[in-house]
């Protein structure tokens, strides 16, 4: 059988550029961080993985999106800022907090037991929104706070179950102010969601394999 090299050449370096591209689309930022059309749009593979969050757990789409959007920016190695010793001497970070979700050590590692796996990474959009639903869920079973109130779940979700069935968050006003600009930023995505769901659940070809 003869086998037309020329063809072959042609279709590895088709195949290597498919990959680059999708390797640089996963590792890429959107362009617009405050429309969730637009990132959906340009990320179809975090859309996806937001519905099966979504459908697992119970959740709406935007509340955690919104609660991401606060973490990291959507920044896949986001970690807080390291720490100095009279400005110059590095002595850490200030948690643990790490990925999209900035979830800590003892969050994540819990997660991976109750719901997760052992491969589960932070820096992974899907393993990552999938953290945040359960994490939600939790709340709506600990504290009573209901999954489309995003304003209490990221009370919940930044201070812990037990620090927000205490009140800490009430000693903290610059707190509730970022949880208004959640909630805030949520009701914008749920919104914008509200007139694109159509055209993204049609998708197409690409979008229903990645």
């Amino acid at each position: 059988m003869l086998v037309n090299k020329t063809s072959v050449k042609w279709s590895v370096a088709a195949l290597l550029t498919l990959a680059i591209l999708l390797a640089s689309s996963c590792a890429s930022l959107p362009s617009e961080l405050d429309n969730i059309c637009s990132i959906f749009r340009e990320k179809p593979s975090w859309y996806k993985a937001s519905k099966a969050a979504s459908k697992r757990w119970g959740g709406p789409i935007h509340v955690p999106m919104a609660i991401m959007h606060q973490e990291s920016r959507f920044q896949a190695k986001a970690r807080p800022p390291m720490r100095y010793f009279l400005w110059i001497i590095p002595i850490g970070r200030g948690s643990s907090a790490y990925g999209y979700a900035q979830a800590q050590n003892a969050a994540w590692g819990e997660y991976k037991q109750d719901a997760g796996s052992m491969f589960s990474d932070r820096d992974n959009f899907s393993d990552a929104i999938n953290f945040i639903q359960w994490y939600m869920n939790k709340s709506q079973r600990i504290n009573g706070v209901s999954k489309w109130d995003a304003y209490n779940q990221y009370l919940n979700y930044h201070e812990g179950h037990g620090g927000y069935s205490r009140g800490s968050y009430k000693k903290k006003p610059w707190l509730l102010g970022v949880a208004t600009k959640v909630d805030r930023h949520a009701k914008r995505y749920s919104q914008q969601y509200a007139g694109c769901k159509e055209g993204l659940d049609k998708g197409g070809f690409w979008r229903s394999i990645f």
